[in-house]
């Protein structure tokens, strides 16, 4: 999750510093290089949450079938 926020301000700092500088003439490749960052660090984000919900979801179903085993005792 860290490099994923890391990506998104390297992306945005790519779009500031293209702007400051007024790049004319290889705009496009400071766009392309601004939108590969920022979706790089979009789908890191991204796979850190479903990790996250798929880890939450896996120890709830385990805490509930540890429970139902105790009250079968």
């Amino acid at each position: 999750m860290p490099a994923g926020f890391l990506l998104i301000a390297a992306g945005i700092l790519v779009i500031t510093y293209s702007m400051a500088n007024r790049v004319q003439d290889d705009w496009l490749i400071w766009g392309v290089a601004a939108a590969v960052i920022f979706n790089l660090g979009l789908g890191l984000l991204g796979n850190a949450f479903v990790h996250k919900v798929k880890s939450d979801l896996i120890r709830k179903e385990r805490n509930k079938h540890l429970h139902s085993e105790e009250e079968e005792f």
